[in-house]
């Protein structure tokens, strides 16, 4: 597995699973399922529910907890509020810390909530903190008063909505961008494309690991949900082969800048970046 290196020295995988919509219930055997197929980087939530799953495949895969990184995300406005639910999260998933908890998006009062998570990391319940779906704008004003600085803002990214310039900016801040969706929910508006489908041809993949593997190579970390182990394993398999210069170049050109979501920070990202 490839990694990254955070702000802070870290090394965060290029590739991890997504939970978002795997129901409680589901999500320990879906997450076990990953595990075998190799992955370590695992995205969950307080907003999903299913924290308590993902901690339980992890304990129960009998790899060492050092192996894994463990990404959850907190709703919570302010500082009080924040900081109690951190504490909830390691008790849901039974986890002594998390690896990095983001800011799940731009609550009202995000930047207290952006002090407890600091303190958190002070306190050794969070190693790396960040946010999620905000625009630069947004960011910025963490950036102008933190003192942990973020190392992360995770935002919907795929081959339709490539989010070049909100890259720029974070690369710009020596922070990571990482995609939820990066699949677009294998929306037929990506998965048809006739530029994928040429490139799944020519090295033997599918339209879905050439879009994986094009943004990995773009520099953003992906972390694609499956729950059939078809999927699970082909989404993982995307080391054997590099798309060229100008394969990537004909990939960029297929940026409509359109958000496939549909979410309410969607039309604010998109004018603001």
């Amino acid at each position: 597995m490839e990694t990254v290196t955070l702000n802070n020295g870290m090394q965060m995988p290029v590739l991890g699973f997504g939970t978002y919509q795997i129901e409680s219930v589901n999500t320990k055997k879906a997450v076990k399922q990953a595990i075998n197929a190799g992955y370590r980087l695992i995205d969950t939530a307080q907003y999903y529910g299913n924290e308590a799953g993902v901690g339980q495949a992890v304990k129960e895969s009998g790899i060492s907890r050092d192996q894994f990184f463990i990404t959850t995300k907190t709703p919570l406005s302010g500082y009080a509020e924040t900081k109690a639910g951190i504490d909830e999260s390691l008790l849901e998933g039974k986890m002594d810390y998390y690896d990095m908890v983001l800011i799940h998006w731009p609550i009202p009062d995000y930047l207290d909530s952006y002090v407890a998570l600091e303190d958190a990391v002070k306190e050794g319940k969070i190693r790396a903190i960040g946010v999620s779906n905000f625009n630069h704008q947004q960011l910025q004003k963490v950036l102008d008063e933190a003192t942990v600085k973020p190392a992360v803002n995770q935002v919907e990214t795929h081959l339709m909505w490539q989010q070049q310039k909100m890259h720029q900016f974070l690369t710009e801040h020596q922070m990571v961008h990482e995609a939820w969706s990066p699949l677009g929910q294998a929306a037929e508006t990506i998965m048809e494309n006739k530029v994928l489908a040429t490139l799944a041809q020519q090295y033997h993949k599918t339209p879905a690991q050439i879009s994986l593997r094009f943004l990995i190579q773009e520099g953003v970390v992906v972390i694609p949900k499956a729950t059939h182990l078809k999927y699970v394993k082909e989404n993982i398999d995307l080391f054997d082969f590099a798309l060229s210069n100008e394969e990537r170049q004909l990939l960029r050109a297929q940026d409509q800048r359109k958000s496939l979501e549909g979410w309410p920070s969607a039309m604010a990202m998109e004018r603001d970046y």
